[in-house]
């Protein structure tokens, strides 16, 4: 499988082949996105030590299988004694690399690297070493190190406070594929679908490389989410159980927190959350919740007028909410196609979409053509009370050119037909949005549909940009 997107990781990776000194690159996302093959695709020609740890908290495990791949590489490394320490280790590392009399870039991979740090090994206190006693004092060296423990290499490395401390020199966060990304993969997979049939495998399975994988030229998306969550055997079905797992050490709070985001559409305040969750307050909290957006499960929004300490942590992972709406449920062994004819199902659809348009925010405003305006995307909700409504906008577009875009994201089978009902509805929030925040702006509302807009009269009164799903597979 040849790479595919990536084309701004793949620049930043290259970019330190070409510089004058040794880098240290971290790179850190959740299970299943491709850090692995990014890494070695990118840097294949330069790689000279590539090594996995392993899943064992054996101190002498994981030397062992470090010995073993430097043997691979550097046969002289068969005369050293099995080395006992990690700092022995790297000292044969260092042999290694000084052997080497080429003057290219040497680049020095350790995946899953957060195996190799077992109880009182001392691998932490090494690295330090070989970094800033070796790999400082050269310039050919680039030192990579991921895995799927993301929680590891945040406060272990990046955040260290010790002799790694402001020693890594670029980070990476893999995220997910984008449409366009997901688009170009399937293509490569020769699976062909539509941008509409696309949006809503994504909106299930999120861009996964892994999850992608799966799928099999020639199947309607029905069959693909059939046979990748529903069927006897499927892929994904048990994947939440080992999801978490694999990121952070107390996955399980990792887990209540997600669980809890799935029930409420427009997201929790930290102090909500601390309520529902039940959870401890304190550093150990904003910790979890770090962790959470770090890998991509969750995203802040911060709400129009409000400051940092209202905003909102909404679930933004399309397996894990997926995960909590059709598979752990009572109605769990249920077939897609049941799922479909369930209240839920709807619900599913329009929570889904909208977080499809949160994560495409760049994409919304160059359909908009306003790429160039500063702007910042917010959501905005007033709690009724008594006779007075309350209204919600998910998504808003507050820009410095005097305007701002009241985004409305509806995912329909066929092009949207706005009802009397529907515009009264619209021109009420509107009204509402002005009264309580003091509006003086130009308002647009822009509607982001699958098959467009019928534009009748009530379409004429309330809506002034319409944008189409196509806009939302531009690769910027």
């Amino acid at each position: 499988m040849e790479l595919v997107g990536r084309t701004n990781e793949i620049a930043i990776m290259q970019k330190l082949l070409l510089s004058k000194k040794s880098e240290f690159l971290a790179m850190y996302g959740r299970r299943r996105i491709g850090k692995t093959f990014l890494i070695r695709e990118v840097y294949k020609a330069n790689t000279v030590f590539d090594c996995s740890g392993v899943n064992d908290d054996q101190m002498q495990m994981q030397l062992d299988k470090f010995y073993a791949s430097l043997c691979n590489y550097y046969p002289a490394s068969k005369l050293f004694e099995q080395p006992k320490t990690w700092l022995q280790a790297f000292l044969y590392l260092e042999k290694y690399i000084q052997s080497k009399k080429s003057k290219t870039k040497k680049v020095i991979f350790l995946d899953e690297v957060s195996w190799f740090d077992t109880h009182k090994s001392g691998f932490l206190a090494a690295l330090n070493i070989f970094w800033n006693d070796f790999c400082t004092k050269r310039n050919d060296v680039v030192l990579v190190i991921c895995g799927s423990a993301a929680s590891w290499i945040i406060d272990k490395v990046i955040n260290n406070k010790g002799g790694l401390h402001n020693r890594i020199t670029r980070q990476i966060q893999l995220l997910p594929f984008n449409l366009a990304e997901t688009k170009l993969y399937l293509q490569a997979l020769q699976v062909k679908l539509t941008n509409k049939d696309i949006v809503q495998l994504y909106m299930a399975t999120g861009g996964v490389p892994f999850y992608l994988d799966a799928i099999e030229p020639g199947e309607s998306v029905q069959q693909i989410l059939e046979h990748l969550f529903f069927s006897k055997n499927a892929l994904l079905k048990n994947e939440f159980q080992n999801l978490y797992a694999s990121l952070f050490k107390n996955h399980e709070q990792h887990e209540k927190i997600v669980k809890t985001l799935a029930g409420k559409q427009n997201g929790f305040t930290r102090n909500e959350l601390l309520v529902k969750t039940k959870l401890s307050s304190g550093g150990a909290f904003t910790k979890l919740l770090t962790e959470l957006v770090q890998c991509g499960f969750v995203m802040e929004v911060l709400p129009y007028g409000k400051s940092k300490d209202d905003t909102l942590y909404r679930l933004c992972d399309e397996y894990t909410y997926f995960y909590y709406k059709f598979i752990n449920t009572k109605n769990a062994n249920a077939s897609w196609q049941e799922c479909t004819n369930q209240t839920s199902y709807t619900t599913w659809c329009g929570y889904a979409f909208e977080n499809i348009c949160l994560k495409h925010i760049a994409q919304i405003k160059e359909a908009l053509k306003i790429a160039g305006i500063v702007s910042h995307a917010a959501s905005w909700v007033a709690r009724g009370s008594g006779a007075e409504k309350g209204a919600q906008i998910d998504l808003l577009i507050d820009r410095a050119d005097n305007c701002i875009n009241i985004c409305e994201a509806k995912f329909y089978n066929e092009p949207l037909t706005i009802t009397k009902a529907m515009a009264l509805n619209m021109q009420n929030k509107l009204s509402i949005f002005r009264q309580k925040n003091k509006v003086t702006k130009n308002i647009f509302v822009t509607m982001i549909t699958a098959y467009g807009v019928i534009k009748n009269e009530n379409a004429l009164s309330v809506v002034t940009n319409y944008i189409e799903l196509d806009a939302l597979f531009k690769n910027l």
